[in-house]
């Protein structure tokens, strides 16, 4: 079992800044692939960042360029830095394991005012 919890989240104006860390419990990190998705009100979850377990980052297009995710094996914790935000980036984000199975985090909520 893993247990993924997320901080980092909060209310920002547009064009800040803001720093999310998810803290995996377990020993299959390393060997997991690690993903930031994020949910608006009214719509479907959605894929943000990947990390892979070879160290390889993907990006939604409406993020490229603006957020990158990362990953500290040592602490078991994959972050998410997200730059020149949006308002079109509120919503819940969630931390997201893969390996043997998937695992959710409980999500944390990012508020963009204009």
């Amino acid at each position: 079992q893993v247990q993924l919890v997320e901080s980092g989240g909060g209310l920002v104006q547009a064009g800040g800044s803001l720093r999310l860390s998810c803290v995996a419990s377990g020993s299959s990190f390393s060997r997991s692939a690690m993903a930031w998705y994020r949910q608006a009100p009214g719509k479907q979850r959605e894929l943000v960042a990947l990390s892979t377990s070879g160290g390889n980052a993907n990006y939604a297009d409406s993020v490229k360029g603006r957020f990158t995710i990362s990953r500290d094996n040592a602490k078991n914790t994959v972050y998410l830095q997200m730059t020149g935000l949006k308002p079109e980036d509120t919503g819940i984000y969630y931390c997201y394991s893969r390996w043997n199975r998937i695992y959710w985090g409980q999500g944390t909520q990012v508020t963009v005012s204009s």
